[in-house]
This record gives C-alpha cells, sequence and structure tokens, in this order.
C-alpha cells in the first residue's frame, strides 16, 4: 500500500525502517489517509471549476490535463508536436483522394491511432499504414506528364533502333502492343512476356519501351522468390509486415502508369509451405482481375490496371501454365557474329570507353579485333561476355595510356589480343573434330535458352547385345538411343548392314555410346536423327562430315518429326562453323519465318522427312537405301 499512494522518498524510507507490523501499520494508514483528503478537495475544485466554464475553456482545461498526465506517464513526444504531426497526416490523407473504400478505412484507422498512446507498439503500426495510404497513387490524376499525350510511334520504333541492333521481329510486335494501345487509349491486353538467353537484352528493352512511352520504369526481381508475401504482402498482424513488391513499387513510381519489369520470372520459387508465388502473380498479370489487385497489407483494392508489365524469362517451360496463358511470348533469339560487331561498335565500345575515363572517340578498336574477340573469345548467345572482354581491353588501354602519358598509343591491335585476354578459349569446334566413323553432328537447345552443337560419339566392342548410354543424359534422350538402336536393327539387311534378314545386328557386339561434355545435362527428342545417323556411320564404316549438322526427332518407322528451338539452333551451327543442316521437312515455315535472313544465306539448309532421306543427305551414294 505504502508503494501505491504518492508520498515522498522520507515517508517511504520510514515506512521501511519500521520492522513491526505494529509500528509500520500507522504510518501507512496516516498516507492513506492524506491522499483520500486530496482527492476529495481536488474532485471539489474540478466541479466548480467544470460549472463555470464554457465549453472551449472546459476542452482547453481537458486537454491540459491530458498532457499532464502524458508527460507523467511518460508518453509525451520530447519536442511536444504530437498534435502537428496528427494533424499533418490527416492533411495528406485528405490530399490523397482516395477512393471511398480507401477513405473510409483511413478514417477508421485515424480514429484509432488518435486513441492510441505514441509509446504503444500498436501506434506505431497504424502510422505506417497510413503512410502507405498517403503515398501511393491511388487517382488518374497521377499519371506521367508525357505518357498522358498520345503514343507516338515514330519516336518509340526510333528509340528502339536506337538502343537495339537487329531484334527486327522482336521490335514489330512491341510496335503492334503500342498501336493497340494508342488506338484503345489503355494498356488492357495480353502481358508481353519476352523471353531468350542471358544478355540479349531483355531488361534493356523494357527500359527503352518506358522511355518511349514517357512512363515510369521500375524493375521488380523475381528470381528465387518462394514465399507468397513478397507478391501480395504480409498482413498487418505479423511483426514487420510490409507490402509486396508490387505495391512497393507503385509507391517508388509515384505514379499510377508505370511500366513494371517482372524479371526472370520463369525462376519463381514453386508451391511450398509459405504459399505459391507464381499463383499471386496470376491476379496482377490477368487485364480482367488486376484492376481490384488486393494486398495482404493494405486490405483494400488497388489498380492495377493502368500499369504496363513486362515479364521476362530464359526459358518458358519451368513457367507454370496458368501463369504462361495470361502473357503472350516474344522469343529474342541469340545474336549472330555480324550483329554482335554492330553492337560493340554502336554501344559496347562507346560505354566501356566512357566507363573507364576515355573521352569520346579516344579509343580506337577496330573491327578486326572485335571480330577475333567475339570468334575466339566468346560463344554464348548474348554480349554480356563480349562486354566483359572489351572492358579488358579498355583497362589494358587505360595502363598503358597512365604509363605513356601523351606519346600512348590508342590502338590495340589483334597480336596483342592474347596477352590481355589470355590463350583463346575457343576454337572451330567443327574443324577440331576429326571425322571418323561412329560420329555425328546434332544441334541442341541448352537450358540457358540459347543453341549449340552436340557431337555424338559410337563405339563397339565383343558382347551380347548391350546398349551403354554415357554423358549425363536425361530419361527422353535415352529413349531416343533405344528407338535409334532398334529402327536400325529392324532395317539392317536393307541398309546393307548384315547379310540376311535373319541375322542380328548385335548378335557379337555391345554399343556404347557418348555424348561429349559430360558435366552438361543433356535431354530432348531432338537428337534421334543424329543417333541413327552415328550408328549408322559406326556399323557401316562410312563417315560422316563434321561440318554438317543435323537435328529431328525419329520414330520406329523412321518417321523424322519437327522439333523446336529451330532459330537458336540454326545460329548456333553459323557461330560453331557448319556449313550444311539437316532440319525435319516439318519445320520449313518455321525456318522461313523465325531464323535471321543472314543465317539462311550463310548455311545450307536440307529438309528431310525419313531416315531414308537423312542417309542419303549425309552418305550420298555411298549409302545403300531404298
Amino acid at each position: 500500500m505504502a508503494g501505491t499512494v504518492d508520498a515522498s522518498r522520507e515517508d517511504r524510507l520510514r515506512v521501511l525502517a519500521s520492522l513491526k507490523l505494529g509500528d509500520r501499520l500507522p504510518l501507512v494508514t496516516e498516507l492513506l489517509t492524506r491522499q483520500i483528503h486530496s482527492l476529495k478537495v481536488s474532485q471539489k475544485i474540478h466541479s466548480a471549476v467544470e460549472g463555470n466554464l464554457s465549453k472551449k475553456q472546459r476542452e482547453f482545461y481537458l486537454r491540459q490535463q491530458l498532457e499532464a498526465i502524458k508527460e507523467e506517464l511518460g508518453e509525451k513526444d520530447n519536442d511536444g508536436d504530437s498534435d502537428s504531426e496528427l494533424s499533418d497526416l490527416q492533411t495528406r490523407l485528405a490530399g490523397a483522394h482516395l477512393p471511398p473504400e480507401a477513405q473510409k478505412a483511413a478514417d477508421r484507422e485515424l480514429k484509432r491511432l488518435k486513441r492510441t498512446p505514441a509509446a504503444s507498439a500498436e501506434h506505431q503500426v497504424i502510422r505506417t499504414y497510413l503512410e502507405w495510404l498517403t503515398e501511393l497513387p491511388w487517382q488518374p490524376a497521377l499519371r506521367t506528364a508525357d505518357a498522358a499525350a498520345e503514343i507516338d510511334l515514330a519516336h518509340a520504333r526510333q528509340q528502339l533502333d536506337d538502343d537495339h541492333h537487329g531484334l527486327e521481329q522482336v521490335k514489330r510486335r512491341i510496335l503492334e502492343h503500342l498501336a493497340v494501345m494508342r488506338l484503345r487509349r489503355d494498356v488492357r491486353g495480353p502481358i508481353i512476356c519476352l523471353v531468350g538467353p542471358p544478355g540479349v537484352g531483355k531488361t534493356s528493352l523494357g527500359r527503352s519501351i518506358a522511355r518511349a512511352l514517357g512512363r515510369r520504369f521500375h524493375r521488380v526481381a523475381l528470381g528465387g522468390v518462394r514465399d507468397e508475401a513478397e507478391i501480395r504482402g504480409h498482413r498487418r498482424t505479423y511483426v514487420g509486415a510490409m507490402p509486396g513488391l508490387i505495391i512497393q513499387g507503385m509507391r517508388k513510381c509515384g505514379n499510377c502508369d508505370p511500366v513494371l519489369l517482372l524479371d526472370e520470372i520463369d525462376k519463381v520459387g514453386q508451391h511450398s509451405i509459405h504459399g505459391d508465388p507464381s499463383a499471386a502473380l496470376l491476379e496482377v498479370l490477368d487485364p480482367e482481375q488486376n484492376h481490384t489487385f488486393t494486398d495482404h497489407y493494405l486490405n483494400l483494392p488497388f489498380d492495377l490496371s493502368r500499369s504496363l508489365f513486362i515479364a521476362t524469362a530464359n526459358r518458358i517451360d519451368t513457367i507454370p501454365p496458368p501463369l504462361l496463358d495470361r502473357m503472350e511470348v516474344i522469343e529474342l533469339p541469340g545474336y549472330t557474329a555480324d550483329e554482335k560487331l554492330a553492337i560493340a561498335r554502336r554501344h559496347l565500345v562507346p560505354k566501356q570507353a566512357a566507363a573507364h575515363g576515355f573521352d569520346e572517340d579516344e579509343l580506337q578498336v577496330s573491327d578486326d579485333v572485335l571480330t577475333h574477340i567475339i570468334q575466339g573469345w566468346t560463344r554464348e548467345a548474348g554480349v554480356r561476355s563480349l562486354e566483359r572482354e572489351v572492358a579488358a581491353v579498355c583497362r589494358r588501354a587505360a595502363v598503358r595510356r597512365a604509363e605513356e602519358g601523351d606519346a600512348w598509343r590508342a590502338t590495340t591491335t589483334v597480336d596483342e589480343l592474347p596477352e590481355i585476354l589470355g590463350p583463346e578459349r575457343f576454337e572451330d569446334e567443327v574443324a577440331a573434330r576429326a571425322a571418323t566413323p561412329g560420329l555425328a553432328t546434332g544441334l541442341a537447345y541448352t537450358q540457358s535458352g540459347s543453341g549449340g552443337i552436340m557431337f555424338i560419339e559410337c563405339t563397339r566392342m565383343p558382347g551380347a547385345g548391350k546398349l551403354t548410354l554415357t554423358g549425363r543424359l536425361g530419361d527422353v534422350i535415352k529413349e531416343s538411343a533405344h528407338i535409334a538402336l532398334s529402327w536400325l536393327r529392324a532395317n539392317a539387311y536393307t541398309l546393307g548392314l548384315t547379310v540376311s534378314a535373319r541375322e542380328d545386328l548385335l548378335a557379337n557386339c555391345d554399343v556404347h555410346i557418348h555424348c561429349p561434355a559430360g558435366a552438361t545435362p543433356k535431354d530432348g527428342p531432338s537428337a534421334g536423327v543424329t543417333l541413327v545417323t552415328a550408328l549408322y556411320s559406326l556399323f557401316s564404316g562410312r563417315v560422316a562430315p563434321t561440318w554438317l549438322a543435323m537435328t529431328g526427332e525419329v520414330t520406329l518407322r523412321g518417321l523424322v518429326m519437327p522439333v523446336g528451338g529451330l532459330k537458336e539452333k540454326l545460329t548456333a551451327a553459323h557461330r560453331a562453323g557448319c556449313r550444311r543442316v539437316l532440319v525435319p521437312d516439318g519445320n520449313k515455315r518455321q525456318v522461313l519465318w523465325d531464323v535471321p535472313e543472314e543465317v539462311r544465306q550463310r548455311l545450307d539448309i536440307g529438309y528431310v522427312a525419313t531416315m531414308w532421306d537423312v542417309l542419303r543427305e549425309v552418305f550420298g551414294s555411298e549409302a545403300r537405301v531404298s
């Protein structure tokens, strides 16, 4: 009781010093009596004063009492400016022009904020929530000034051409999308998904579109996102809750019509204990739903329909089908050697020269040097490695300039490249392979979204018909190997590989099939034609030229079926030095439509419908085919 009443330090010490209960009780009773008398007097004064005060005077008096109580409890702000901050927040909410539903929620939370003590943790949670409401672009009036005007297609075409070399089909599709936006005066429509290998310019295309439209640009990195709350936000019941990446991007842009780039959408984590983030993206990318997108933190519908969404991916097979259905895929192929040369001359060399302290046109890098870098040190679909090698050349030039002063030489020669970049990393893959029986050259589509060539080697040894497959092959390519061997055994007599129709091709031997680069996973059905060719070369002793590459799926009846990724595969064949390529007859239209004109002109493309056509094309008159 002595600790409860209002008493001085000396009175409390006297109570503590009284060890006997008989001595302590009168002291405590005296303190309680004094406290009760003081409260009664205070109540009488308060009643008398309140009865004589006007309404405004009474409100002032009560506020003074509230401030005194807060100061006693230690809840008053140090600067004493809590009322002005609440008034400022209220003014900002009024100027945010919130929709009716959001305004209702804001008024409710503002009343709670006024009743909640400043020292309470809930006070800061409510305050942060209201600040988010004031900083989001709710109204259509908060549009980009330039974007309010009509879309200038000529300016957009010029912007795309200035920022990117080649990619004509991609640019044409983007301009078509912008033309529809201009006619409809909104952005509702299919979401563009740019698919291609790393370094081909997917992200920079998004920036170019934003510049062409005069809109704000924001990149949302989705790679590795495994929590649904990263998209939809956390509920405010959790400590440290905050909105998702989409609402954060809208707040950062400050406009209701930005260009939001959903980068690496194919690398979004799948369903886990934290939910499915790819499923949370369905509402974001659906034009019929995103005008009422509800973030868990805001718990209010937010209109995303004015925003232009552009997604990027390296491959589409890892994108969930419902999410892929809401997007229109535009594929970006890898660049040819001539396109890389033009990109390096127009963009990479000036950019890296400026980054390393050189003035415009001060550093000279000839086309011959760039061509040698492209052929000997880079074999990628994009240009990132090429930019790194150009940066190395600029660094060496910077060292030379610092050491030699005004007498430095501004040019780099081809002979200096090994000293700068090290020994050549790549050589002509086709020329490096000696043509031997049992070897055939195929075309592959890599996991990164680019193309490449793949050699298939076969050998045989005494045995009892066993087939061995090595090279880290997937289930599909293993099945293709079994199909290829079965077709060859079934047609061995017709092909002249056995002396009679009853003789088994594998009666006294085992076959081993190997795909080099064993550390790289390989899968897919498009190696079937190459497998049959390699096996026929092995058993017939005839040699398949290494400069002739092929692709296609084969059936047990010997039919060659169409395959995908022709654009990337033929571009890789061109980079590797192949002169002739065999593709399925069913892919003829795709080749004419998708493959760059430069690749088609430099490759002799043949079309085959059956394995008999393939063997005739590869081995000519030496092959005994009917």
